[in-house]
């Protein structure tokens, strides 16, 4: 019996600001895979990293901000690659930023908006992204996040 492999080499992060009172998610355009498309923060864990370890290097990286808290969103983004016949999935976190800072993209993005979750809901190309965005939306901006998710605070 033939079996699809699961891969699991990746990280997404939402990353979230509080603005006027309302949350806002950070929506990238992307440069090399997926060209044009928005999409949130994604990276591949590097040797003798944690998962959680790379959201925050990925976050740094992609955009120049530091969490102030990093939780574990508790769901993974998952989807299948036709090309590999495998199945790939990513622990997805939701970090935190002071609605102040200023973004500084990397090459791998073309530019980024700030937009509230229904919004970037309506930007992403995957039923995926939108499952994942309306779960942070219940559980981290509708509701204080569950402290056990907890994983950094600055």
């Amino acid at each position: 019996m033939a079996e699809i492999p699961i891969r699991s080499f990746g990280v997404s992060v939402v990353l979230l600001r509080n603005s006027d009172a309302e949350a806002e998610v950070l929506m990238l355009r992307r440069n090399h895979t997926l060209v044009g498309e928005w999409c949130q923060i994604a990276g591949g864990i590097e040797d003798g990293e944690k998962a959680w370890e790379t959201a925050l290097r990925e976050v740094k990286e992609e955009t120049g901000l530091t969490c102030a808290r990093l939780y574990s969103a508790d769901i993974c983004e998952q989807f299948y690659e036709a090309d590999r016949d495998a199945i790939t999935m990513a622990p997805v976190f939701v970090g935190f930023v002071d609605a102040r800072a200023q973004v500084v993209l990397n090459e791998e993005h073309s530019e980024f908006r700030w937009t509230s979750l229904a919004t970037a809901m309506d930007m992403v190309p995957f039923a995926g992204q939108r499952y994942v965005l309306k779960h942070v939306d219940a559980d981290f901006v509708q509701r204080e996040p569950v402290k056990h998710l907890l994983l950094y605070e600055s």
